[in-house]
């Protein structure tokens, strides 16, 4: 009934920060969204302006609000851009440096020193995490050290440590609450994934102070009430926050184990849960997938470049944006042997090398900007099967459908490709904000909206399906080629 209290849903995105309003059947019945800047100011440097990501919220939430005459609202649910690290005072509230995003590389030389000092695979046994300057500890390490007595203001509390849930949190709540949840806790290096706590060791390690890091909480909890800003009244609930790809898997109602889907963004995202807590020598990450009353984990494959090499490819030669490139795609049946590799900061899931960079390969004289676009189309698909197969291989078992969301599961050729590539069916859940939708069914559980999850696995969802229909000697002879060209970019230069 439209005339209940609502849920307000943010996801504040790497590119995109939006917000939806939802009802007790699920409906979105409002939504908002800002485009986000983003800053490259070295190579392999990616950054956003802290102040920016919450006026992008602010005006999100102000304009999904008074769209829909200011509804009385249940609660507030969070996803967000996971990995990223924000630093920032605690007394001004002023932010102490760039929030350094989840691509950026800059703390790769603090992960080298510790892999140097034999620590690796002692950090990875701790947080089912690989060695990595993708995950928070090195890059909150960075804003430490670059921040005047970083390190010491942090370890005597006056500097607060956080990723963007816990930013966009204290803001919303005033600064009355530093909290994280399990979901983002374990994707920073930082966190015993068995204890589900931060571990003194691994803080150590990477040199950041503990007093300067959130409370860990559950995914779904009440987590503080709101201050009055804008259209947003006071004494609303926050009643979740959640990593942006956890949120989606929970969106899918993909609660057991053997549901796996493919979250396409920037990068993308493949994350399966599993009945225990496992370890994978596949290239797979362990993590939390959300804390209820107790704590689900996953086998996660994080790809760093997927979405992104459409924009890039589109940048590169003047077109207006990816879905210029994806129309180009579909002007020609095959890449005609050109494979795009976009390794651009380095490979992810499941192969780990942050030193390969991106190329292309099987150009002839008679390749042109076509066929190109349709390998940078393919890229995703590829390395999404690079990280299908690990998970297949981990889970003991073929896995029958794959379950996807994310803008550019609008591109039907791209979707049926993937399910040819896969040899598995492809099941689109045409909800289009899926995270939004899953810090939304968090945060309702928290506050009584719902009653379980076997409430959320009955609401009505809109579902499209791709069967693959290429032929088995196409496929494996297409993706031969995909293997050779990854490789490639790992060679050692001369």
């Amino acid at each position: 009934m439209l005339n209940e209290p609502l849920i307000l849903a943010i996801d504040q995105g790497t590119t995109n920060t939006k917000a939806i309003l939802v009802a007790r059947d699920g409906a979105v019945v409002g939504q908002a969204s800002r485009t986000m800047d983003i800053e490259y100011p070295q190579p392999g440097w990616v950054q956003q302006d802290a102040a920016a990501i919450l006026v992008a919220v602010q005006e999100c939430i102000d304009e999904v609000l008074e769209s829909a005459g200011s509804p009385a609202l249940a609660a507030i649910g969070i996803s967000n851009q996971r990995e990223s690290g924000v630093a920032w005072g605690r007394d001004s509230g002023a932010p102490v440096g760039p929030a350094v995003t989840w691509q950026c590389r800059r703390s790769a030389a603090i992960c080298d020193r510790l892999r140097g000092a034999g620590q690796a695979h002692e950090i990875q046994a701790r947080t089912g995490l690989p060695l990595d300057p993708g995950f928070t500890a090195g890059k909150w390490r960075w804003l430490l050290d670059a921040a005047p007595d970083g390190r010491e203001r942090a370890a005597n509390g006056q500097i607060r440590l956080g990723t963007v849930d816990s930013w966009v949190l204290w803001n919303l709540t005033g600064g009355a609450v530093h909290a994280t949840d399990a979901s983002n806790a374990s994707r920073t290096q930082l966190m015993d994934l068995a204890a589900v706590a931060w571990d003194p060791w691994l803080a150590e390690a990477f040199g950041v102070p503990l007093a300067a890091l959130p409370e860990i909480r559950p995914s779904s909890a009440r987590f503080g009430e709101t201050i009055a800003v804008g259209a947003l009244p006071a004494g609303v609930p926050v009643g979740s926050l959640v990593g942006d790809s956890h949120a989606a898997l929970f969106g899918h109602a993909g609660f057991e184990p053997g549901a796996i889907k493919a979250t396409y963004g920037t990068g993308s995202s493949l994350m399966m849960p599993t009945p225990t807590m496992l370890t994978s020598d596949t290239g797979l990450a362990a993590t939390v997938a959300w804390g209820l009353d107790t704590t689900t984990y996953a086998l996660e494959g994080n790809i760093n470049v997927t979405g992104a090499a459409v924009q890039w490819l589109a940048d590169f030669v003047g077109l207006e944006g990816p879905s210029a490139v994806a129309a180009l795609a579909e002007e020609v049946e095959s890449t005609e042997g050109v494979y795009l590799v976009p390794a651009f900061t380095g490979l992810g899931a499941p192969h780990w090398d942050d030193q390969a960079r991106g190329l292309v390969s099987g150009l002839t004289r008679g390749s042109s900007l076509p066929q190109l676009a349709r390998a940078a189309v393919e890229s995703i698909a590829y390395q999404v099967r690079d990280v299908f197969e690990a998970m297949q291989s981990s889970a003991g078992g073929a896995l029958s459908v794959l379950m996807v969301d994310g803008g550019v599961t609008r591109n039907e050729q791209l979707m049926q490709f993937q399910a040819d590539i896969l040899d598995v069916p492809v099941q689109r859940n045409d909800t289009a904000e899926l995270s939004a939708m899953g810090a939304a069914y968090l945060a309702g559980l928290a506050t009584g909206v719902w009653s379980s999850t076997d409430e959320l696995a009955g609401l009505p969802r809109t579902i499209a399906r791709f069967e693959p229909t290429m032929a088995s000697d196409d496929r494996e002879r297409l993706y031969a080629g995909w293997e050779q060209a990854v490789a490639r970019t790992m060679l050692p230069s001369e």
